[in-house]
């Protein structure tokens, strides 16, 4: 009996898009990635996914699909808003053995915690426009995931990667690295897509970090590290001013000089902060 991992006698993803007259809907966010050995090398270097169930935003035509079911993942959960799709993808579901399922809807309303069990991951060629909020919201939960493997626009990628006094450096590279280990994988130019991006883009993969007890919750380190970016050009003793009565003291108390910005601050200097600033909100 098959194990459901060989698809070589499936149709080239051209003449499935030709065949269900798939084209990509710009209000999605829709490119798709049809070479299968792009779609392979994401999945080969996202990790070994034996016994692990793995969720995918936004398949598509089924590029990315094909290369997650021909690994060794327990199963595959497909979410998909565009019901053009189910059909399309008809055929990998019916060769998968059993390991992949279709899920419509919005992947802004599902949670994969809830789709699959651990381990768990998602790999996800992610549609341009619900990236940012659909990682923001992955990463509230990320210690129930093994990993997260995710394409974004470069700008994004770049963004998620960004080192202190970077252009780039802001609220995402914080919360991101601050609760993950963040590395982008390689970039991707935008004549790999079809139809092709504007811009390039890049696979970043994310694995949870070890958090410790007296680890800052995710809303007062949002609240925190918002408010200091969200004037990135003024000085944290200003920006700080939208959350804060008074930031300077706090500020002093973690080694921060008050006229530093939000751009010079590492993730541990955030940390350290927000742990203040906590504390002197439970003293008051």
């Amino acid at each position: 009996m098959s194990d459901g991992r060989d698809l070589s006698h499936l149709p080239p993803l051209r003449d499935v898009i030709a065949t269900h007259d798939l084209a990509a809907k710009k209000a999605f966010g829709q490119h798709f990635l049809l070479d299968l050995n792009v779609t392979r090398r994401i999945v080969r270097e996202a990790g070994d996914f034996t016994g692990v169930h793995i969720v995918e935003v936004g398949p598509g035509p089924g590029g990315l699909t094909r290369a997650l079911v021909e690994s060794p993942a327990a199963s595959i959960t497909a979410v998909e808003r565009d019901p053009r799709f189910a059909a399309a993808l008809a055929d990998v579901v019916m060769a998968s053995a059993g390991r992949l399922r279709l899920i419509e809807a919005d992947a802004l309303t599902v949670d994969p915690v809830d789709l699959v069990p651990a381990p768990r991951a998602v790999v996800s060629n992610l549609p341009y426009n619900v990236g940012t909020p659909l990682l923001i919201g992955w990463l509230k939960r990320i210690a129930d995931y093994r990993s997260l493997t995710l394409m974004f626009q470069k700008e994004v990628a770049d963004r998620i990667v960004a080192g202190t006094r970077t252009d780039a450096y802001g609220r995402l590279a914080v919360m991101a690295q601050w609760l993950a280990h963040c590395r982008n994988l390689y970039d991707l130019p935008a004549r790999a897509f079809t139809p092709p991006p504007k811009v390039d883009s890049a696979v970043v993969h994310l694995t949870p970090r070890e958090r410790p007890a007296d680890d800052p919750d995710f809303a007062t380190m949002e609240a925190l590290v918002g408010a200091a970016f969200g004037q990135r050009r003024k000085m944290l003793r200003a920006s700080l001013k939208s959350v804060m009565k008074e930031p300077e003291p706090l500020l002093l108390s973690v080694g921060i000089a008050p006229t530093a910005r939000a751009e010079e601050i590492d993730v541990a200097g955030f940390v350290a902060l927000a742990k203040a600033w906590k504390a002197s909100r439970s003293a008051a």
